[in-house]
């Protein structure tokens, strides 16, 4: 089914999504299918296959795409994204991570290598057409950029072009060198529709208002957004020279007190750069008025986890929290349909907008 959503490019002219989006259970059904089975997704870091031979089970999105996969890294050091399930009878293959030699079906022994290839399979020898291609286990798109793993199940845009956007600003940070901290990592369940949380990710118009300690730190007068086909980029500025990148000479923004880079990648993943590292924030539907968001630290300088607008994270998450849900409990009003945009404040928000009516009118 399609959608009659829209969003004017112009974004002086254009309204938001209606109020509908975020309450109409068929609507949250339709951007499972329309939006997340076509993006790319943020699947954890090669430590969960550091040694040859390995293999990692996981669900992608639980709770919502609850798609069972699995990470492999074969002898040669290959990592894959594959499905978890038998391609006999539906079995889940994996069920906990090991050093598994092959991958073999518990239900009825049918064996696949590493990268997801059907071996053996007993009793059938007498099965004409045996095996096709079908037999092997679908094996995902997949990219990995530093440390960090990626892939989709059927995806509509090439997420190496994300990659090398990103790479323009902080391409010069040695990723390799960033290291999983799991004691700053938490999850956090929001009461709210995951667009809203987004939406409210998207502008810094509200950090005045909702984020005083951060508005102390960061210049909001210089807050910037730029604006690219399947992510986008919100520059926090420092009122100072202190807790700011050291940024090499002939970089895009040298010679500016730049205290963090805000990347958001469509639809639902933004990535966090401070001079102390990298937090990844998922945000993950569980409902239509159910989010669960995740932090997933990686620490490369620990003197200045504490500085500037990388610290103080889980209050900031908690303002942000707050207000969210009470934009849920708002929304609900009968008296509000749709807003408007700032052209000066809320440009991400207006190609987040875009997006979603894209891809649902499709």
């Amino acid at each position: 089914m399609a959608y009659n959503f829209y969003i004017d490019h112009d974004i002086s002219k254009a309204e938001t999504l209606p109020s509908s989006f975020y309450r109409d259970e068929s609507v949250f059904d339709a951007v499972k299918e329309k939006i997340f089975l076509k993006s790319w997704h943020f699947i954890g870091d090669k430590t969960l296959v550091s040694a040859k031979r390995s293999v990692y089970p996981f669900s992608l999105l639980e709770g919502y795409l609850s798609e069972p996969l699995v990470l492999t890294k074969d002898s040669d050091n290959n990592i894959s994204c594959l499905s978890n399930v038998c391609t006999h009878r539906g079995n889940l293959l994996v069920t906990k991570a090991g050093s598994p030699k092959k991958i073999i079906c518990g239900y009825h022994g049918r064996r696949f290598n590493l990268k997801g290839e059907f071996e053996y399979m007993p009793e059938f020898e007498k099965t004409q057409s045996f095996p096709r291609t079908c037999d092997n286990l679908h094996k995902l798109p997949f990219k990995q950029w530093g440390p960090l793993l990626f892939s989709s199940l059927n995806p509509v845009f090439d997420f190496q072009k994300v990659i090398d956007t990103m790479n323009i600003r902080i391409g010069f940070l040695p990723l390799d060198e960033f290291n999983p901290d799991k004691s700053l990592n938490n999850d956090f369940m929001v009461d709210a529709h995951w667009a809203l949380y987004c939406d409210n990710y998207l502008e810094g118009f509200h950090v005045p208002f909702v984020h005083k300690d951060l508005n102390a730190i960061l210049d909001y007068g210089s807050y910037k957004t730029e604006i690219y086909e399947f992510c986008n980029l919100q520059i926090g500025f420092s009122n100072d020279s202190k807790n700011i990148f050291d940024l090499p000479k002939g970089h895009i923004d040298h010679g500016k007190n730049i205290a963090a880079y805000y990347f958001w990648i469509f639809p639902n993943l933004m990535f966090n750069f401070y001079p102390w590292g990298l937090s990844i924030n998922l945000v993950q539907p569980i409902g239509v008025n159910k989010t669960k968001v995740s932090f997933i630290s990686y620490v490369y300088n620990a003197d200045k986890l504490n500085e500037g607008a990388g610290s103080g994270l889980d209050k900031v998450e908690q303002e942000d929290e707050d207000i969210v849900e009470n934009v849920q409990k708002g929304i609900r009003s009968s008296f509000y349909k749709t807003g408007r945009f700032s052209p000066t404040r809320e440009q991400g928000v207006h190609h987040f907008h875009r997006l979603i009516a894209e891809f649902l009118n499709r």
